[in-house]
């Protein structure tokens, strides 16, 4: 097992709800403001992510996987593409009230594409931030239809405070929003499959409101009234200069949290992906260094995306940080 992780530079997008933070907080330095998304670990023509440094520096995540397709392992999801998109999405305005479309409306009205499911983790919330999960009571298409035109849609939503920390898994189908104020993670499909279904009559930089897209999203959405979420049953399990806990796993993607300290332990923490699977190490929080068998290193602070292709070798992990440890 000797294939080399490497870091990855993503793609921003200037959405009107977006902030700053992803370049004061975490130094994207992308020239762009607003910078609502960063495109992390992304092969999707929308906004593909490249690496930086090492033998593929400057080429495109899609390209380096194309030329070498053992990268993504054996899992059966892969089908010769990457699966997943991972993002950071900060939040300063409410995003548009939205649903996406699962796999099988995809397939069959979007030209094969995926459909997506995603799972937030929150990693920094005002004190008053919330979110839209699911509608609060069963409610027709023709009520929400009405509601639209008139602006009062917002009394069949169901609002859900959230806190750092937490974590949210939205399945396709689920009408859902996040509020302002969240700086968050998102690992989803590999799809930019979104249909709108509110915007607050908001307009962009060239006086247009953003268009809405009733029809596709009411054909897909679940108008059932959605269980409030709760937090999932999450143990820590500690091993020498680390943890970890299980955060969310389906069918489309496993996310655990991996928190590293070898600060004060003798030794430091062996990391490497199987041959089934690539792996990613998405740093939500403090900094360190992966250092390779071959002498090489990456230095990884807040907001770095490192990529470990199927049959990583085995690296070491060192300082104070907390990933999200991510599998297709």
């Amino acid at each position: 097992m000797n294939n080399k992780p490497f870091l990855l530079r993503p793609t921003g997008k200037d959405y009107i709800w977006g902030g700053r933070r992803l370049n004061d907080d975490f130094a994207k330095n992308i020239d762009m403001s607003p910078l609502a998304e960063t495109w992390e670990c992304s092969t999707h023509p929308d906004g593909p992510s490249y690496a930086v440094g090492g033998e593929f520096d400057g080429k495109s995540l899609a390209e380096i996987l194309r030329d070498n397709p053992q990268f993504l392992g054996h899992h059966p999801r892969t089908k010769g593409e990457l699966p997943i998109l991972i993002k950071f999405i900060d939040a300063k305005r409410d995003l548009s009230v939205q649903v996406h479309p699962d796999d099988d409306y995809a397939n069959k009205f979007e030209n094969g594409q995926l459909g997506k499911t995603e799972m937030w983790y929150v990693m920094d919330a005002k004190a008053d931030a919330q979110l839209v999960y699911g509608v609060s009571h069963d409610v027709e298409a023709g009520a929400i239809r009405r509601s639209i035109a008139n602006g009062t849609l917002e009394k069949y939503l169901q609002h859900v405070a959230i806190k750092p920390d937490d974590v949210f898994y939205i399945e396709a189908g689920t009408i859902h929003a996040i509020g302002a104020g969240s700086l968050v993670a998102e690992i989803q499909e590999n799809s930019n499959l979104t249909y709108r279904l509110y915007d607050y009559d908001r307009v962009d930089k060239n006086g247009s409101r953003r268009p809405l897209h009733i029809d596709r999203a009411l054909a897909v959405a679940n108008l059932k009234a959605s269980k409030q979420p709760k937090q999932p049953l999450r143990c820590l399990k500690y091993r020498q200069g680390c943890a970890t806990e299980l955060l969310c796993r389906c069918k489309y993607f496993e996310v655990n949290r991996l928190l590293i300290n070898t600060e004060r332990v003798k030794g430091l923490v062996s990391y490497h992906s199987d041959e089934d699977s690539f792996r990613v190490l998405l740093c939500t929080n403090g900094c360190g260094t992966i250092f390779m068998n071959n002498g090489e290193f990456i230095p990884v602070f807040r907001g770095d995306c490192i990529f470990f292709p199927a049959a990583s070798m085995s690296v070491k992990l060192h300082g104070k940080m907390q990933f999200l440890d991510i599998r297709g």
